[in-house]
């Protein structure tokens, strides 16, 4: 039973799209550490049951009861079954196999079906029906995320970087809202048709209202081939799939007076987004800004690079809205050089697509009212899953159970339940999002289509004069340059923000919790690189 509990809140902290995290001020990923608590719990749970039950049966003469699947009560092998897919996902999620052999850890977790499918074959689907409101919702979140994944997106140019860092800027539409620090998975069939890899948004929704951009940093496999396709000649095109975004409901960086960033490596990623918001804030809002002092630390020269996707890619920060109360101070810190590097670093390069027709740009899944429709898909399978039980139980269950003393089978009756639920979001799920489909089409001309890759393509082959000539440039206050140093983060005495190492992340923490440093507000921003 303990465990059942467990399974019944097992499922809501890998919604993505959850409504019902954002209302106690959780996202998917900071709530993934329950997911992995609750999961140890159950296991555990499960694992000293079936070990029990082996030892009664062992001692009971009854190993036969192993093999046993009784079609009106509890089902032994259906039990053990689940119990082994769920051993199969447990022993892959220690930490040693997970970080060296993630994709097997990856695709050992799809067996979450069969140990679900196996589990509910096991107790019955009455006694299962405890964990179907949060398994409920993740079966429609994980619908919706197949539907959006099967569609192929725009990517119009890409930003190479003398540090093997990319910039990827897609198309999107003006109706895609989101905040700083989201979140989006990337998937590109010409390196592999099942890998999924998050990455934090860039670009503000803003400042940037038709472009969307991530940075990827070349250090894997699958970001070293990357990496190899965008500077290929041969390539003008890349086929790109994407699932999000996801991210924060609201942020809360306009409460300090002063804000400290502090990013290793490819740590910076969230603050360039956040720092994109507070440009858009005080150029077109007008609203006081706190003062931003972000502290850089990189391994050698070439990194310095990423200090330039801070400025916007748009131009619509012009002199009549300009940013004067602004104040942004960078400090970067090279660590593994003494100075300034004898040797010229290589300049950005740029790198355009051209997208086919079919390409479209990334827009809501739901459409503007993501909300009300995410409410009417629930709403309505659930109505429609609670007919079509109706008719079934009526028409097939009853007259069964009326006529003889065994009833209907309980494996045939959970299957069909289980069919029955998948069923129902299936019709409901894909007529919300075939619906705002088709308007997201009607509202893309393909002349229109077409005409915007150009103007973009061309607005971006002049993007280091454009650059330049921002008057947002001058929103920078100073950039020092520290080599052969780490920053003292000892003197700081104002509140932070840390996206980095966990070492880093601790060192800042107990700064922030010492008792001379009672007015700091310490704050770890997660990130995806």
């Amino acid at each position: 039973v303990t465990g059942n509990l467990c399974l019944t809140f097992l499922f809501y902290p890998v919604t993505r799209g959850s409504s019902i995290l954002p209302m106690i001020g959780l996202t998917s990923e900071k709530s993934i550490k329950y997911h992995i608590w609750l999961g140890n719990i159950s296991m555990a749970l499960f694992t000293v049951h079936g070990f029990l039950y082996l030892v009664y049966w062992t001692i009971t003469s009854r190993l036969s009861q192993t093999l046993k699947w009784y079609d009106h009560y509890v089902s032994n092998i259906a039990g053990e079954i689940s119990l082994l897919c769920g051993l199969a996902m447990w022993v892959t999620t220690y930490p040693t196999i997970r970080r060296n052999m993630f994709e097997l850890f990856l695709y050992t977790h799809y067996l979450y079906v069969f140990f679900i499918v196996f589990f509910i074959w096991h107790v019955g689907i009455g006694f299962a029906c405890i964990m179907l409101p949060g398994f409920y919702l993740f079966v429609i979140d994980r619908y919706l995320r197949f539907l959006q994944s099967r569609q192929r997106v725009r990517l119009v140019s890409a930003r190479v970087l003398p540090c093997e860092t990319i910039q990827l800027n897609f198309s999107k539409t003006r109706g895609l809202d989101y905040n700083p620090t989201s979140t989006i998975f990337v998937n590109i069939p010409a390196i592999s048709k099942l890998q999924w890899h998050p990455f934090t948004i860039t670009s503000n929704n803003n400042i940037e209202p038709e472009i969307l951009s991530v940075i990827i940093k070349c250090e894997g496999i699958w970001t070293k081939n990357l990496h190899q396709l965008v500077i290929s000649p041969s390539v003008d095109r890349l086929q790109v799939s994407v699932e999000g975004p996801y991210g924060p409901t609201s942020t809360n960086f306009l409460r300090h007076d002063m804000v400290v960033m502090i990013s290793g490596g490819s740590g910076i990623t969230p603050f360039i987004s956040i720092i994109k918001e507070l440009i858009f804030v005080s150029s077109t809002l007008k609203s006081k800004t706190p003062k931003i002092a972000l502290i850089s630390v990189f391994k050698n020269s070439s990194h310095l690079s990423i200090l330039d996707l801070i400025l916007p890619n748009s131009t619509s920060i012009n002199n009549n809205n300009h940013p004067d109360n602004f104040d942004l101070q960078i400090e970067a810190y090279v660590t593994r050089e003494r100075g300034q590097p004898k040797e010229k670093i290589s300049s950005t390069r740029n790198v355009f697509f051209k997208p086919n027709a079919s390409d479209l740009p990334i827009y809501p899944t739901l459409g503007p009212n993501s909300w009300l429709w995410l409410g009417a898909i629930i709403s309505s399978s659930f109505v429609i899953f609670l007919l079509l039980l109706g008719i079934f139980t009526q028409y097939v269950v009853y007259p069964v159970d009326k006529k003889g003393k065994v009833g209907y089978s309980y494996t045939k009756k959970a299957s069909m339940n289980m069919f029955l639920v998948c069923f129902s979001i299936v019709v409901a799920a894909s007529g919300a999002f075939l619906w705002n489909k088709k308007k997201n089409i009607a509202d893309e001309d393909s002349k229109q289509i077409q005409d915007n890759t150009e103007e973009y393509s061309t607005a971006k082959i002049s993007d280091d004069v454009e650059l330049e000539s921002l008057p947002i440039r001058s929103v920078i206050k100073s950039v020092n340059v520290q080599y052969g140093q780490r920053p003292d983060l000892k003197k700081r005495s104002v509140g932070v923000l840390v996206s980095g190492p966990k070492t880093m992340r601790r060192d800042v923490a107990a700064i922030c919790s010492a008792e001379l440093a009672d007015n700091l507000h310490y704050e770890s921003i997660s990130f995806t690189w």
